[in-house]
């Protein structure tokens, strides 16, 4: 539930930044996020804390090195990554996100490659105008569609229905 996860963010959240900067990154699940079963990894950078909870499994040190590479990644793609770039562009954070990491399984760890694959991202929104220009293109699709003359009399059986005569767009 949504309180569930509100509450589990504050957890982290009052786990992960009463810590001193001069400790380790790695520690203990809290009771709600699963205990000792599970464990949080983060790293700091300026105002910003990447938090991962991994099961006790995953390698800490595996674990700090993908959120090295995710932080480089966003920074390269936001130029000077901050709060407001993750804010506001929520949806590409998630798509770097998954060019790193899908189903839980690290798929790519090159800086470049994924950059690329971002850039790649970025120029076919560009080039479909992006969801802003979506009802235009819509209104421009039907305008330009070869329709054959509306019907103006419609009879089925003893039913006749006169169409109206509608304006064009």
């Amino acid at each position: 539930s949504e309180d569930m996860q509100q509450q589990i963010i504050r957890e982290t959240f009052h786990l992960v930044s009463k810590r001193d900067d001069n400790v380790c990154n790695f520690l203990e699940g809290g009771s709600l996020i699963g205990g000792s079963d599970y464990k949080l990894i983060y790293r700091h950078y300026a105002t910003l804390y990447f938090v991962f909870c991994v099961d006790s499994s995953e390698s800490e040190l595996g674990i700090l090195d993908l959120i090295q590479v995710f932080v480089e990644t966003l920074d390269k793609c936001f130029e000077n990554v901050c709060e407001l770039d993750l804010i506001f562009h929520m949806d590409k954070v998630h798509y770097i996100l998954q060019e790193v990491v899908m189903g839980g399984m690290v798929l790519e760890t090159n800086m470049n490659e994924i950059v690329a694959q971002v850039e790649v991202q970025n120029r076919m929104e560009k080039s479909e105008g992006g969801l802003s220009a979506a009802p235009a293109r819509a209104v421009s699709a039907v305008k330009n569609m070869n329709l054959p003359e509306i019907p103006r009399n419609i009879n089925i059986g003893d039913i006749n229905i006169k169409v109206p005569s509608l304006s064009p767009f």
